[in-house]
Parts: structure tokens; sequence; C-alpha cells
């Protein structure tokens, strides 16, 4: 008798579960609350494969084998608690999706970089000619390329809700960029849950397998004390040297990786500023790891194109410099955007406050921000944290709004950054769509 699978949620990890699972003879169920988009629901319907939308039918959910959910589904979700009581087995895709491939796993998580850091580790990869493919958080379906694809190598951008459906799958390049706190309505509010569910990258490494991270990351160092690693460790730092992994020294970038250094110059980097400096570290060391040559990885980080919407340059309106950095969705990717601007700043902040503490930006917003536009429903605690130290604070309710006002703020040499803070859920349907609105307004001034 087939096993049953039941996949919650119909994006594109949805379907390319359900088109992995039908390949591997399950009888495959897909359950979606909301609406399909056209293409995936005529993907579906070509294959033969059954769903539903609109709903969620208990009774042919409750009695599957196994269940794939979608990231965005909590784990409190009532039929989430549901499925586990029955004692049914809850996985995320990649879980799923790696059971049937053998292709070597290099896995990068982190709050803030991790997808700067894989889109560039994925540069590197196909400019050394290697057969990879890209995907987890970002790119085609895992499960997809799986099922349809060949690839010897996976980069996999790797988030907290995708970690926390992984208990078996091994990585064999572990990415940590930094930890800071985020997402915490998903980890009851402590810090610490959010942080396992990160180390949960390492859980079934062997000493064949290796472990990156940030060693300059207190929240990382402090939580690897009291945790122990099969891995082959590698630590990146821009303050002090280490012996295998990467640090800077007199503008220079070293990676040592098996006693074979490769150095390159800070200023020969695509990725400008102290953030980015880490990303091209995590990515460097992996590339050596997987011991590609030299030449090709210069040439590779410093032709690397950054991601949409990170720091994005738009244009200059009459001398003012406007910045898309809509993906900083928290409040520690601000402050590596912020730190990084090197003239006066008119910021666009706001939206869904996840806990925000603006504490931590005080300091830097004194120092780099002559005016706010709070862009937002309600953006009195963005007010109240700065209305002592920036002079000029406006309010603004729509995109068109707030790059209109932020533009009459600004004279000749000034930035105008997008760097909100916040989830986008308020005004806009996501972080991508906020930065398209952005750069919309901005060409149209």
């Amino acid at each position: 008798m087939k096993k049953r699978l039941v996949i919650l949620g119909g994006g594109e990890s949805g379907v390319g579960t359900a088109i992995l699972a039908a390949k591997h003879g399950f009888d495959v169920f897909l359950s979606d609350k909301g609406s399909l988009k056209e293409q995936y629901r005529t993907e579906l319907q070509a294959r033969g494969l059954a769903f539903e939308e609109g709903q969620h039918t208990e009774d042919l959910i409750l009695n599957a084998d196994e269940v794939v959910k979608s990231p965005g589904i909590p784990d409190k979700a009532p039929l989430i608690k549901a499925l586990v009581a029955k004692g049914v087995s809850v996985i995320s895709e990649i879980e799923f999706a790696a059971r049937y491939t053998s292709a070597k796993l290099i896995g990068i998580t982190g709050t803030n970089g991790k997808t700067t850091t894989t889109l560039l580790t994925y540069h590197i990869l196909q400019k050394a000619c290697v057969n990879a493919g890209l995907a987890g958080n970002i790119g085609k379906s895992f499960a997809w390329q799986v099922a349809e694809a060949d690839f010897d190598v996976y980069v996999l951008e790797l988030s907290s809700f995708q970690l926390d459906g992984m208990n078996n799958t091994r990585i064999n390049i572990a990415i940590l960029c930094n930890i800071t706190e985020d997402h915490l309505d998903r980890y009851d509010y402590k810090f610490e849950n959010y942080i396992n569910s990160k180390f949960r990258v390492t859980q079934n490494q062997t000493a064949d397998d290796v472990f990156i991270y940030c060693s300059d990351d207190k929240v990382t160092t402090d939580a690897m004390a009291s945790k122990s690693f099969a891995a082959q460790l590698y630590p990146f730092s821009l303050y002090t040297e280490v012996e295998s992994g990467a640090y800077t020294l007199e503008q220079q970038l070293i990676i040592n990786v098996n006693n074979n250094p490769f150095t390159m110059s800070i200023h020969e980097l695509a990725l400008q500023g102290k953030h980015n400096l880490y990303n091209s570290m995590a990515g460097g060391i992996t590339a050596r790891v997987l011991d590609l040559r030299k030449e090709i990885i210069k040439e590779s980080m410093s032709d690397f194109q950054n991601v949409e919407h990170r720091l994005e340059h738009v244009t200059k309106v009459c001398g003012i410099e406007f910045i898309n950095d809509s993906k900083a969705t928290n409040v520690n990717s601000t402050w590596y955007a912020l730190e990084s601007m090197n003239h006066p700043v008119i910021w666009i902040v706001g939206g869904v406050d996840k806990g925000n503490d603006y504490g931590m930006l005080r300091d830097l917003v004194k120092d780099k921000v002559k005016g706010i536009v709070a862009l937002g429903i309600d953006n009195d605690k963005i007010i109240t944290a700065f209305e002592a130290v920036v002079p000029q604070i406006a309010e603004a309710k729509s995109m068109y709004e707030a790059v209109n006002l932020a533009y009459r703020m600004g004279t000749k040499d000034d930035i105008v950054l997008l760097s909100p803070a916040c989830a986008s859920f308020d005004l806009f349907e996501n972080y991508e769509d906020r930065g398209r609105q952005f750069k919309e307004c901005v060409r149209s001034l």
C-alpha cells in the first residue's frame, strides 16, 4: 500500500515536494488554505496530483503517514498540533528532498547575510564550472530540482523555520553567519530557542564535514561553548587572526585552509562594508574547502552582483542617492546598512514591528541620520525612539508619500535609504513588493 504524503502549502516548495513524492510512489495530497498561483495549479493538474485550495480538510490531512509543511505555518497551528498528537511526522521540504539525493549539501543560515552569502557561494561555484543547484529559501524548490535535475552540489539558504523541520538531513558544509534576535514570536519569545534552531544546521555532521562560523559574533561563540561539534571548524573574523579560516590583516582578506593561504585586497571585493566582508569570508572559506582554484575565487569575489533589495543602488536624483535595502526586516540588518553609509542619511523606516528594540540604533542614527520618514500604519514606537536625536521626522502611509517626503528632506550628496527594520505586511505583500514600489517611486521623481 502506498504511503500517504500530505503537503501543507502550495507554493514553490510545496509543489516541488508533490512532484518529487509522486516520482517516488507516494499517494500525494496537497492542501493550501489560501488560493494557489495559476502556474502551480496548472502544474498539479497537468501531473494529475490531488490538491485542494481555500481550505484544509482535516479528514484528508490527519490520515497522512507523513506531512511536509510550508515553513510559514507555525508549529503552534492547531492542525500541526493535531498531527503531532496523532504521532504523524511533520517535516520540511529540505528534509524530504535530502532523502533522495546523494549530492553534497552546503547549508547557509544566520539572522542576516545568509541570502548574500548563499548567492556569492553559488556564483563562485558557477564560475568554477561546478554542477550546482541553488535552493532552500531562495531559487527554485530543492525538491523540484532533486526530482528533475542532477546536481553534484546544492547551495541551500536555510531559515530557522526550515531547520526546525529537519531531523536527519546531513549538511556537509554548514555556514552560520550570525545570530541576533528575530522571529521570537515563533520561539515562545525565548532567544535560546531561536539560537538552538540555528545550530540545527550542524546536527548530523561528521568528522568529514565542515562548520564555518563568525567568531566575532558573541551569541554564536557563547552558544558553541555548551555544544559539541563533530565537524571541522573554520571561524572567520575581522579582528582576530585565526589558524584555519579567514581573517583580515592590513587591508588584506586572508583565507587559510589546509595551510594553503589565499590572499586578496579587501578593496577588490565586489561586496563592500563590514557586514559584506563577513559574507565574502564565509563564501571564500567554502570555496577553498572545495579546493576551487584561487584565481576563480578572486575573480568571483570581485565581480559578484549583490542581491536585489539588499543595499541596492537605485539611482541619483539631483545629487541625492537612493538605496533600496527593503530586505532589512530586523534591527540588526538595518544597523549594518546604516553603519556602511558615508554621507548624511534620510532614513525610511517602519512596518510591522517584531518586538524591535531600537536602542541599539540610537547612537548610529544620531551620527548618520538627518531625517526620518516613518512608513507604516503605526509609527509611534519609531517616533518615540528617535525624536530626541533626529531633527526631522515625518510620517507616510504609502511608498509614494514616503519617497517624496524623503526627497524633499534631502540635499545634494545625501542618501535616501529604505532600510525598514520591520516586516512589510502592513502596507505591502512582502519585502520584494516594498522594494519594487520604492524603486518605481524613485524613478518617477
